[in-house]
């Protein structure tokens, strides 16, 4: 069988719950895993939204190529990238990743503020408002932290993240993953190499029955991770995979653990959680959230983050090269971290 990630899956929405108990519960998982289960009632997001986001991220990448070319991603990491452009973990793969993407970023009214595929123009809207319910999702995320790590003020985390006070790398990103038979991958290629993501955190949403994700262990190894955890069956729709990101492992002195992950071809009897498969494509949506670009990354108003001095647990030299202590803005971090990952965009234009 199969040995799965161990993560803790917390209610967020849950009526009568005690928030400072929430709050609690959200950072000690996100020190001690970097990864964490909400569940998904459909209270934060509605799972009808989520399903309609899915069908419109297919409709996306089952437009003409031609048409997503025109739309390809600039350095402000807007627009669509196709197979093998983004190369995540460069020192150890042999080809690009084995996906395609589009990243979405500012809305205003309902309208993008990047070019999209003519099949998207009559969707925009839709897309805008499932980008502001993650949005929101966010901030309540960022405030349990907050109330969690006793920052002073609590509200600390959301106020840096309010758009209102300006641009940000805040950015919701449609993935769609082939399966092996229709690529020129080996099974021993990844889909996206070994990672820490940029921001604050992330969420991820995915399809019952997709496998494909993992996460690196405290021990070394890998651990798949399933869709829908145990006990989590039958609840309306999977539950929203949140994790955190290097900017908010940096942000607080490494107390936060930012956790390297992948997506594989996991293949029939290898690393394949019961009941998922990669036969099939793959699509996923993440809502990756940043603080406005300007914000200063020095350590956070919290007794318990100037107590920590460790690095980042889980980041390894190639996952998070840029944990070491210096003051910097966000907008500068995610620069960093883009310019690793993006080799030819960078090279064609500097």
């Amino acid at each position: 069988m199969t040995k799965v990630a161990k993560i803790p899956v917390i209610d967020i929405a849950a009526e009568g719950e005690d928030q400072a108990r929430v709050a609690r519960d959200l950072v000690e998982a996100a020190i001690e895993h970097g990864f964490i289960y909400i569940k998904n009632t459909g209270k934060d997001i509605p799972v009808d939204a989520i399903e309609n986001a899915f069908n419109l991220s297919k409709k996306l990448f089952a437009t003409p190529l031609e048409e997503k070319q025109r739309c390809k991603i600039q350095q402000n990491n807007r627009g669509w990238t196709g197979m093998h452009y983004e190369t995540l973990d460069p020192k150890n793969q042999r080809v690009g990743d084995h996906k395609e993407a589009f990243n979405f970023g500012e809305f205003i009214d309902g309208k993008a503020k990047q070019p999209l595929p003519s099949t998207m123009v009559p969707y925009e809207s839709q897309i805008s408002a499932f980008r502001d319910l993650c949005y929101q999702m966010c901030l309540k995320l960022n405030t349990l932290l907050g109330i969690g790590l006793d920052v002073q003020p609590p509200d600390f985390f959301t106020a840096a993240h309010l758009r209102e006070k300006g641009p940000s790398g805040t950015t919701l990103r449609f993935l769609h993953y082939p399966p092996l038979a229709s690529t020129d991958a080996d099974r021993e290629d990844v889909r996206a190499g070994a990672h820490s993501d940029y921001g604050s955190m992330t969420m991820l949403f995915r399809l019952k029955g997709q496998a494909g994700l993992e996460i690196l262990t405290g021990d070394s190894t890998w651990a798949p991770v399933p869709v829908s955890p145990p006990g989590t069956e039958d609840d309306p729709a999977p539950p929203i995979l949140v994790n955190i990101g290097d900017l908010l492992s940096y942000w607080t002195n490494g107390l936060l653990r930012s956790t390297v992950h992948r997506v594989v071809f996991p293949g029939p009897g290898k690393g394949v959680v019961e009941g998922e498969s990669d036969a099939e494509p793959r699509y996923s949506m993440a809502f990756f959230c940043h603080p406005v670009g300007s914000t200063a990354l020095t350590p956070v108003p919290s007794e318990r983050v100037k107590g920590s001095a460790a690095a980042p647990k889980g980041a390894s030299s190639e996952g998070n090269p840029y944990a070491e202590r210096k003051v910097m803005t966000a907008d500068e971090h995610l620069q960093m971290r883009l310019r690793a990952s993006y080799l030819e965009l960078y090279n064609d234009k500097d």
